[in-house]
């Protein structure tokens, strides 16, 4: 099957720079193992820029069959798109817009995931256990009532960019200026939970599948969250991962409940990845829930996908069917049958056997 992975590498394809720039990219090494894992499988596979040569470049790799129209390939979307405040949603929108299937959320999905406040507000109608916040659209905004410390992040961002935390009025009012100024949108401010941390990573969609959860072990940190040299690996004391998480049954199964629960909330598909704090007392507290969650090697959605048995390359064959299930009702059409891609594929015949019963 002809796919084509989407991704943001060069931000220039654009009409005009409007609104915030996106500050998130694959690597090129992330890329290149989903293109190599692709291949693998027998596909046919091109790279192409997200941005407005899109539209082109799709109809010139796959167009759609001349005697009945229907799409003749696919979209692995590692896109975080451009610019503006609803970045995750273009390319999505884009090929519905088209009539190309593609892997992971819609764009309702990115839309109500990407901003926490949303997703926050979601969480709390279906009693779904969040921390306390606020949105300030101003430095001198109003926290009283709020317990100490804070927490203070973009209201649309991901990989802690922008992320703070503060224990006085100072802290807190240079750190909102700082979102307000620097992200051109206003601020989250919740209260910080003290403890432990965990992320809870799902592939699937009926049914969703919980991979094993991963606690993020800060050890003797005196800042006990992560930050954004954290997630790009730039600081010698990284939080260590640990999957499975040592949680105990009952805790397991209450955490991965409410992944799933909010799962189908926001309306994910394909794969997805949830934040989660407990406090002293084992009480869940989610933060928030990503829709792009990577796909990079050392990200938490990866190793809970190899401790539940997935090598990389079938964890990206995996989102390429649940996806082309979702559309075709049958996994993703390949060209090779033997080896560790034989073994995965009767595995995944079983799966869709018991799917469609």
């Amino acid at each position: 099957m002809k796919v084509a992975v989407v991704r943001n590498r060069s931000y220039k394809g654009v009409i005009g720079k409007l609104g915030a720039p996106c500050q998130e990219r694959y690597g090129r090494a992330s890329v290149q193992a989903v293109i190599n894992a692709l291949r693998t499988a027998g596909h046919s596979v091109e790279v192409l820029e997200g941005d407005i040569t899109l539209f082109d470049r799709l109809m010139q790799f796959m167009p759609p069959d001349p005697s009945t129209g229907i799409p003749t390939g696919m979209v692995f979307n590692m896109a975080y798109g451009i610019q503006g405040e609803s970045r995750y949603t273009h390319i999505p929108s884009m090929l519905e817009l088209s009539g190309v299937p593609y892997t992971g959320p819609s764009p309702f999905c990115h839309t109500v995931a990407l901003d926490k406040v949303l997703t926050k507000l979601l969480m709390q109608l279906h009693g779904i256990p969040t921390p306390n916040f606020r949105v300030l659209e101003r430095p001198d905004g109003n926290v009283d009532g709020m317990k100490w410390p804070f927490i203070v992040k973009p209201r649309r961002e991901s990989t802690s960019l922008g992320l703070r935390l503060v224990h006085n009025k100072t802290e807190l009012v240079a750190a909102v200026d700082e979102v307000i100024t620097n992200f051109q949108q206003s601020a989250l401010v919740e209260e910080y939970i003290d403890g432990r941390e965990v992320a809870v990573a799902l592939l699937g969609n009926d049914p969703v599948e919980v991979l094993p959860i991963v606690e993020l072990d800060y050890g003797d940190r005196e800042v006990r969250i992560m930050t954004k040299p954290d997630k790009f690996h730039k600081t010698g004391i990284e939080p260590k991962k640990l999957c499975p998480a040592p949680l105990g049954e009952a805790k397991t199964e209450e955490l991965k409940k409410i992944a799933v629960r909010l799962f189908h909330l926001t309306q994910c598909r394909d794969y997805t990845r949830l934040d989660i704090r407990l406090d002293k007392d084992g009480n869940p507290y989610v933060l928030e829930i990503n829709s792009m969650a990577t796909l990079g090697g050392k990200g938490g959605l990866v190793m809970a996908a190899r401790t539940g048995g997935y090598t990389f390359k079938q964890l990206v064959w995996r989102i390429l069917d649940v996806a082309h299930y979702r559309y075709f009702n049958c996994p993703a059409p390949r060209g090779i049958n033997a080896g560790e891609h034989g073994r995965y594929r009767r595995t995944i015949e079983q799966t869709a056997g018991s799917e469609s019963a």
